[in-house]
C-alpha cells in the first residue's frame, strides 16, 4: 500500500494540480459550416458552385418558397437531379415576408407539407425545414401559435428551425418561440436600414452572445458573403437588376470585418452556437456576391489578400494583356502599369484604361476606378511589338 501524504503535502499538491488545470486553454470547437442558396430561379451555374464547395459545406438550406403580400406563394425552380447529385443534407427554407398582413396556418402549413412530400418523393436528402419570418417583435404571439401548429403537423423526425431577429431580444415572447423549434438561426446581417451597412462585427459580437444567453436550444448564426446597390430612390438591389435606371450606391459586407468576427468567436466561445451559415453561395456571374475563394478564406481564416498581376498572350507580334487577381480578396485595379516601349510600335488600351508613351516607357494609365475580383481576369489592353519583355511590367497602386 502506498504511502499517504502529510495533510499539508496533500493540500499544496492540490492546490498546484487545480491551478494547473486552470490554466489550460478550452480547446477549440470546430463550428459546422452551412450555406445557403437563394435563387428562385437555379441556373447551370449551380453544378459548378455545389462542386467547387462541396469540401467547405456540410449543409445546404436551400429557398424552396416566398410567400409575398403581392405575389402570393412562389415555389423556386430548383434542380432535383442536381441535389441527388451532390447528395448533402437539405434543408429547406421557406420564406413568409414580414409584410403580410396576418399568417394564414392552415393555407401555409398546407403549401409546407407539400414541399416536404415533393422533395422526399424526389429523393432528395431533405433534413429538415426552416421558417424565414422577419416579424415585428409586437407579431411574436402569432408566430410562435404558427410554429406550434406546424410542429405538430410535420414529421417529427423533421427537425424545425426558425430565421431569428436580434430585435426580438428585448421581447419576452422570444422564450416561446423558440420552445416550439429545434433550432434557430440568429440572422446579423441587414438588420439596420441599408444606409448604415450591412454588417458591423462589433454589434454582430453581442447579439450573438446576448442570444446565447437567453436560448438554451443550439443554434447557427447566419454571415454575410455578399453586398448590395441602392438606387436612387432608395430601393435595394442584390443579385437581380432592378427595371429602373441611375446611379447606385454599392454596399459591401467587408470580408475584413467577418474574419475579425470569427477570431473574436475563436477568443471566447458563444453558448449554444452550433455553427455558421453563410449567405449565400456564389455562382458564376453573381456580381454581388463574394467570389467562392473570398468566402473560402474568410471560413477556413486564411490570410486575405488581392493580388493583380499582367500576364501577356502573343501572336506574332501581337500582345494581348490582361489584369489577374490571382489572390483571395477583390483589390482595386492599378493606377498605372510600366513596360519598356523600345521595341513596340502601336497599341491601346481598353475598359477604362489608356496608353501613354513617353520616351522609351509604356505606360498604361486607369480612367475610373475600380476593382478586380478574386479568381477574375479582364483585358488591359494590346501591344504590336517587335519584342516585349513579359516580365517587365511594373503595377502602381
Amino acid at each position: 500500500m502506498p504511502a499517504l501524504l502529510p495533510p499539508r503535502r496533500f493540500l499544496l499538491c492540490l492546490l498546484t494540480l487545480l491551478a494547473l488545470s486552470g490554466c489550460e486553454q478550452p480547446a477549440n470547437v470546430a463550428l459546422d459550416q452551412q450555406v445557403y442558396i437563394w435563387q428562385r430561379q437555379w441556373r447551370p451555374a449551380h453544378a459548378q458552385a455545389l462542386a467547387d464547395s462541396r469540401a467547405d459545406f456540410s449543409t445546404l438550406r436551400v429557398l424552396a418558397a416566398q410567400l409575398h403580400p403581392r405575389e402570393g406563394w412562389v415555389t423556386a425552380r430548383l434542380d432535383p437531379a442536381l441535389l441527388r447529385q451532390d447528395g448533402r443534407p437539405l434543408i429547406a427554407v421557406i420564406r413568409l415576408d414580414g409584410q403580410l398582413p396576418q399568417l394564414d396556418t392552415a393555407s401555409i402549413g398546407v403549401q409546407i407539407k407539400t414541399i416536404v412530400s415533393a422533395w422526399q418523393a424526389s429523393g432528395l436528402n431533405l433534413r429538415g425545414v426552416e421558417i424565414d419570418h422577419d416579424c415585428a417583435s409586437s407579431r411574436l404571439p402569432a408566430y410562435a401559435e404558427l410554429l406550434h401548429t406546424l410542429r405538430r403537423e410535420l414529421p417529427r423526425e423533421l427537425p424545425l428551425s426558425i430565421t431569428a431577429l436580434p430585435a426580438w431580444l428585448t421581447s419576452p415572447t422570444l422564450v416561446d418561440v423558440l420552445r416550439e423549434v429545434d433550432s434557430s438561426v440568429l440572422q446579423v446581417h441587414a438588420i439596420n436600414r441599408p444606409e448604415a451597412g450591412l454588417f458591423d462585427a462589433p454589434q454582430a459580437l453581442r447579439w450573438a452572445n446576448a442570444y446565447g444567453a437567453v436560448n438554451s436550444k443550439p443554434f447557427h448564426l447566419a454571415l454575410p458573403a455578399y453586398g448590395v446597390a441602392l438606387t436612387e430612390n432608395g430601393d435595394v438591389e442584390s443579385e437581380a437588376p432592378l427595371p429602373q435606371g441611375g446611379a447606385r450606391r454599392e454596399l459591401q459586407a467587408k470580408p475584413e470585418d467577418v474574419a475579425t468576427l470569427l477570431r473574436d468567436m475563436q477568443a471566447a466561445p458563444i453558448p449554444h452556437l452550433a455553427g455558421l451559415i453563410w449567405f449565400r453561395l456564389p455562382l458564376a456571374g453573381d456580381r454581388r456576391a463574394w467570389p467562392l475563394a473570398t468566402l473560402q478564406a474568410v471560413l477556413h481564416q486564411q490570410p486575405l489578400r488581392g493580388d493583380i498581376q499582367v500576364t501577356v498572350q502573343q501572336q506574332g507580334e501581337l500582345y494581348e494583356l490582361r489584369l489577374v487577381n490571382s489572390g483571395n480578396l477583390n483589390a482595386p485595379l492599378p493606377a498605372r502599369i510600366y513596360n519598356d516601349a523600345a521595341r513596340c510600335e502601336s497599341g491601346d488600351g481598353v475598359q477604362g484604361y489608356r496608353l501613354h508613351r513617353a520616351s522609351n516607357t509604356l505606360e498604361f494609365v486607369r480612367q475610373p476606378p475600380g476593382q478586380l475580383a478574386a479568381g477574375q481576369s479582364r483585358v488591359l489592353g494590346w501591344l504590336r511589338c517587335s519584342q516585349l519583355d513579359h516580365g517587365g511590367f511594373r503595377v502602381s497602386s
